[in-house]
């Protein structure tokens, strides 16, 4: 409905809007987009994600109640020496890197919800006097632009969080593959050190042995040296071992997030024993880009910036769409009082910028990450040959060394030492082969442990924890024009 009033000397045209109708396009657009807050802070997929691909249980402290479960169900897995499995669980449980991934998972949330409201009207109210007249005028400005794409840009919102989830997820992957390969290393470490220990005992009688010869002029000053310049070198490996072990107990007890009165805890002697057989996987690439996060999280991300690519091409000629409902109350002394409503529209006229540069940002940054995702399927594939390939070779390896160098070294000692019993050889040929013997057992343990973090890698591979050269890779690329609309 139309009329014309005279106002301040002028003449004004002003168009009636129902109010109902206002208030009902509002209320559809408005619960066309609200999300809510999820009870779990979405952690029901990291949960998902932990227990199907490595059978370990994940949680998200959030009070104190949860603080002390997850306490309590650390000193419990402390008690006992720690296998890789249980290091692994008490890492996710307690580690506050970790923790802080999870409180990002929360902000996601945060984020997704925020988006999906549609955007607070602006109520402004103006009082002007003078001259005996008086003019009230009261604004109600609402953000119809973002209104309209608030379903578009709520489901973008929606798949940032889904993203967002599968990023834990995939921290929680990387955290439980330091720990394995931390945990076997510190393993090996101590069990080297062990088998240098020995050796420098066998080493120092052997220098004694030399030193008592040489003072009765039965051994000449350079067998001396070969003999004293063995046990220092010994010494000095076993030096260096034992500085290794305590960095790589020290690396463990960071990730497994341990201080204070928990340091105590026990690891293993030795590496657990090679499996009979290796696992053949013939479709490891296949498994790999199926079940790899990173790549699933890239997919997504194109997903998503396909839709901010439409949305933003849908809204490229209009950045600003702002509409206030406006009643204006006017008292003149002269006359009676008399009321006006209307509306008032605001929008940018595209003239200098028609929609072209952040039509071809979107175009750009969808461009970008099809060739990300494409490049990173490519890897995945020529990681998981890779680390088979590595898998089976150090299985194969360490396998030779158990089967094969270690029982052959073990007659050869057995037989020189029957030998110098009989006198058949001399101290120094048995010391020789002493030497020998300590040399391959140390390959051995290194080849053992090089196995077991070849199976830890092969694994990250498959899974998405990536291996030890890709713990850097960069997230995927994220864009702002999911929140075109806005001023």
């Amino acid at each position: 409905m139309n009329k014309i009033v005279r106002a301040d000397g002028h003449f004004t045209l002003v168009r009636r809007l129902r109010t109902s109708h206002v208030a009902a396009l509002l209320s559809a657009l408005a619960l066309s987009g609200c999300a809510t807050f999820s009870p779990d802070t979405g952690m029901s997929v990291v949960a998902g994600v932990a227990g199907t691909t490595i059978k370990k249980d994940v949680v998200a402290v959030r009070g104190e109640e949860q603080a002390g479960w997850v306490r309590a169900a650390t000193q419990r897995l402390l008690r006992r020496p720690l296998t890789v499995d249980t290091s692994v669980q008490v890492a996710l449980l307690n580690n506050k890197g970790l923790q802080a991934s999870y409180n990002e998972l929360a902000l996601a949330e945060a984020d997704m919800v925020e988006q999906s409201l549609p955007p607070n009207p602006t109520f402004s109210i103006s009082r002007i006097a003078g001259g005996g007249a008086v003019e009230i005028e009261r604004q109600v400005v609402g953000d119809i632009l973002a209104l309209a794409t608030l379903p578009f840009r709520s489901e973008i919102a929606r798949q940032r969080f889904q993203q967002a989830q599968l990023r834990a997820a995939l921290e929680t992957l990387r955290l439980a593959a330091d720990v394995r390969r931390a945990y076997y290393r510190a393993v090996a470490a101590n069990e080297l050190v062990e088998l240098l220990t020995d050796a420098k005992a066998t080493a120092e009688s052997t220098a004694k042995l030399a030193s008592k010869l040489g003072e009765t002029g039965s051994l000449n000053k350079l067998d001396q040296a070969r003999e004293q310049v063995f046990y220092a070198e010994t010494t000095a490996d076993l030096a260096t071992a034992r500085q290794d072990a305590t960095s790589s107990r020290e690396r463990l007890i960071r990730l497994l997030g341990l201080w204070d009165g928990d340091l105590g805890f026990q690891t293993p002697k030795q590496l657990p024993v090679l499996p009979k057989r290796p696992h053949a996987l013939p479709s490891i690439e296949v498994d790999a880009v199926t079940h790899r996060i990173d790549l699933q999280i890239a997919r997504m991300e194109l997903d998503t910036l396909a839709k901010s690519l439409n949305l933003t091409e849908a809204t490229r000629f209009v950045t600003l769409l702002d509409v206030a409902g406006i009643s204006r109350k006017t008292q003149d002394p002269e006359g009676a009082p008399f009321r006006e409503r209307g509306f008032d529209i605001q929008f940018q006229i595209p003239i200098f910028d028609g929609g072209e540069v952040r039509v071809r940002q979107a175009t750009e940054t969808y461009n970008l990450a099809f060739n990300r995702l494409t490049e990173k399927a490519v890897n995945v594939r020529s990681e998981a040959r890779d680390a088979y390939r590595v898998y089976r070779s150090s299985y194969d390896i360490a396998s030779q060394y158990q089967r094969e160098v270690l029982p052959l070294r073990k007659i050869i000692t057995e037989e020189m030492q029957l030998r110098f019993s009989s006198m058949q050889v001399d101290v120094f040929a048995l010391l020789v082969e002493a030497r020998q013997r300590i040399a391959a057992l140390r390959a051995a343990i290194e080849a053992k442990c090089a196995f077991w973090l070849a199976q830890s890698d092969l694994q990250s591979v498959v899974n998405g924890g990536g291996t030890a050269d890709t713990q850097n890779e960069s997230r995927q690329t994220t864009t702002a024009q999911a929140g075109v609309g806005g001023h």
